[in-house]
């Protein structure tokens, strides 16, 4: 009986122990050690990100270029969507049949059962208030806040450039920012800027119930974060001159680029045609982008750093400089022209034909005398004997490229092309080694043949030449937040190696080709202005109508360069439309013109190409896919053919494949045109 009742004591010991144990174990799991209480409260957390608005962009003076508005996403998580749940009216609130809710509920698992993807993306304020109520009656399905942009001048679309949703190739490269159904900057200065008008995303942590719906903040809000908008950018751009440039070359194709010569801040940057910046936000976006991708004149080609150009006359000061420095020709140099110039045996007439008579530097600049510049430049290349062209063209060349020509000029903009300033091994293949003198390159010597150049690039001669040999580096933003902050290289003085001495007499004659010479009816009353008219002329094309110049002529304020495709002569259309830009800047009015010239009849006039041939000549690259993903457009049909490159007239005259084509139509992304 004692052996029994000792063996009950024994056995209650070990259940009161094990009992305190255990409760033991609960107090320290409930009260102490929170792991588990949180482990479970994970279980029904969700993380909601707070997009914050993107940075608003100004132009020089303040006035808004882009700015936000709201738009609304319904996302979606998978794994919370679960019954009841009533597909057909669903379908009914967002105008979808059951097959485009399956697909797009496919695309969700695809990317994450447990995390939020977009299910429809950016609804309008209106279209947002006419769910927003019933929304919550559905498991897994939340809103989202979205900034979207907005241009209320509907002006400067491929300096500014767009946004698109990010792929997958930009959510890894980001190293976890992004996410499905962020936007991220495709073009212009969105893309080059991205960084800075981002912005910085904020993140909720929510506790939810079983349908998903938030129940209150996860730990008090402690891991929480504000959404910070992204910094405002200010503009190198005159809003003034930039909308007054894009109606002067409406129905028209080319480019405007003005430049500040002091500065190397762009004032005016016009790609033509152009489309408004509004159509690529918004529901319809891919449908408006399908149809600008389709126009055959191209607004998506950005022309003022894309298009490659033949200088024409707008490049013969440089030969003149560079043969002035180096003393292999003076102000007071002559040549005397009988309408042709004589090479060898053969005879080039200049343009039409027209005799100038005995000419020095000046008159030459003025009357632009072919001859005269096919003397200085075989004067260039002959230097050191017909034996040695090779070594005396790649020493022009050398000289030519400090110019900024054949070259990048570091814009702060993706997609620069270099232009093309041809290479001595480039003619050895075309013509054999020691098979081609300066006769047969003589082209070159007034901007023609294989020589070709950016409008960027030749507004940027043109602030060279304003200068007296130096430039700034073109750029297109001053300011970032409140700081007007600019790179270095932007506010250094790039020199060209010619003495300022030597620049008098071109520009002399510069002033002479608007006081009294070609561009005499573009003179603009009370303001000195030099320039210089091109004609360049284009294989079985009407030439293209090129105007360069700068203003005033003492303290210069801008340079300006004019380019609209087969137009004509240079004083006809490019002319013109460059001295309406350079006096609206200056006194932001047009004075009356003794030649009666209006901006009104250039801004009425239609002189768009013939789509015969143009749509052929812009077939040159192919857009990426990808970047025709981010502009909206379905690509499951989508054939990226082979670049087609255009016959370029030769500087001899021959014609042969070119190494690029003329124009390089297509939406060219830095890293592409880097081969």
């Amino acid at each position: 009986m004692n052996r029994f009742f000792g063996r009950r004591y024994i056995i209650s010991a070990i259940f009161i122990v094990l009992i305190l144990v255990l409760l033991g174990r609960l107090f320290y799991v409930q009260i102490i050690d929170d792991r588990y209480r949180i482990y479970a409260e994970s279980q029904a957390k969700r993380i909601f990100y707070l997009n914050p608005a993107r940075g608003p962009i100004l132009d020089r003076n303040g006035k808004i270029l882009v700015q936000n508005q709201a738009f609304y996403d319904v996302m979606v998580t998978p794994n919370l969507v679960k019954p009841p749940f009533d597909t057909g009216e669903f379908c009914k609130l967002f105008n979808i049949d059951t097959a485009e809710f399956n697909r797009r509920m496919a695309k969700a698992n695809k990317y994450s059962r447990s995390q939020q993807s977009v299910f429809e993306k950016q609804l309008s304020p209106e279209a947002y208030a006419s769910i927003e109520e019933r929304l919550s009656e559905f498991s897994g399905f939340q809103s989202s806040t979205r900034y979207l942009r907005t241009y209320p001048e509907s002006v400067a679309a491929q300096f500014l450039g767009y946004i698109g949703e990010v792929h997958d190739n930009d959510i890894k490269k980001s190293g976890g920012y992004y996410h499905q159904g962020d936007f991220t900057g495709v073009t212009g200065v969105e893309k080059s800027y991205e960084s800075v008008l981002r912005g910085r995303r904020g993140v909720q942590y929510k506790l939810v119930d079983a349908r998903g719906r938030p129940q209150g903040e996860w730990a008090n809000g402690a891991f929480d974060t504000t959404a910070v908008a992204g910094e405002r950018l200010t503009s190198s751009l005159d809003i003034r001159i930039q909308k007054f440039g894009e109606q002067l070359m409406h129905n028209k194709v080319g480019s405007i680029v003005a430049i500040e010569p002091s500065t190397g801040e762009i004032l005016c940057y016009v790609s033509s045609p152009t489309y408004d910046p509004n159509l690529m936000v918004g529901h319809d976006r891919g449908k408006h982008a399908a149809e600008l991708y389709k126009d055959p004149y191209k607004p998506f080609f950005i022309r003022p750093i894309q298009a490659y150009y033949p200088p024409g006359s707008s490049f013969k000061p440089v030969d003149a400089l560079i043969a002035e420095q180096q003393g292999l020709i003076t102000p007071q140099t002559t040549y005397f022209c009988p309408g042709y110039y004589v090479s060898g045996n053969r005879h080039i007439k200049c343009f039409h034909g027209e005799s100038h008579g005995t000419v020095d530097l000046a008159k030459a600049v003025a009357e632009s005398c072919n001859g005269y510049f096919f003397m200085v430049f075989e004067k260039l290349v002959n230097k050191y004997g017909w034996k040695n062209t090779d070594s005396a063209f790649t020493a022009w060349r050398d000289n030519v490229s400090k110019f900024g020509l054949g070259t990048r000029l570091d814009l702060d903009m993706p997609g620069e092309g270099r232009g093309n300033l041809p290479k001595a091994t480039y003619y050895d293949k075309v013509y054999h080694k020691g098979g081609w003198r300066s006769g047969t390159v003589i082209s070159l010597g007034i901007g023609q043949g294989e020589l070709l150049a950016t409008p960027l690039q030749l507004a940027n001669l043109e602030c060279t030449i304003a200068n007296h040999g130096y430039y700034y580096k073109p750029h297109l933003v001053k300011g970032i937040g409140d700081k007007n902050i600019i790179r270095t290289e932007y506010t250094q003085r790039n020199f060209v190696n010619v003495d300022s001495q030597y620049f008098e007499p071109v520009i002399n004659g510069m002033q002479q080709v608007v006081e009294n010479g070609t561009a005499v009816a573009s003179k603009i009353p009370g303001i000195v202005m030099c320039g210089k008219t091109g004609t360049a002329q284009i294989n079985n094309k009407v030439d293209n109508s090129v105007f360069v110049c700068y203003a005033p002529r003492d303290h210069p304020r801008i340079a300006v360069a004019v380019i609209v495709e087969n137009a004509g002569q240079g004083a006809q259309w490019a002319a013109p439309i460059a001295s309406f830009i350079v006096e609206k800047y200056l006194r932001d009015s047009i004075s009356v013109r003794p030649s009666g010239i209006t901006p009104e009849f250039f801004m009425n006039a239609n002189i768009l190409p013939d789509l015969g041939n143009y749509g052929q000549k812009l077939k040159a690259k192919p857009v990426p896919r990808d970047t025709l993903n981010k502009m909206g457009i379905d690509t499951s049909d989508h054939k990226e053919a082979p670049a087609n490159k255009a016959p370029l007239k030769s500087a001899s005259g021959r014609k042969h494949k070119a190494t690029k084509p003329v124009l390089i139509a297509a939406l060219v992304n830095k890293e592409e045109d880097e081969h």
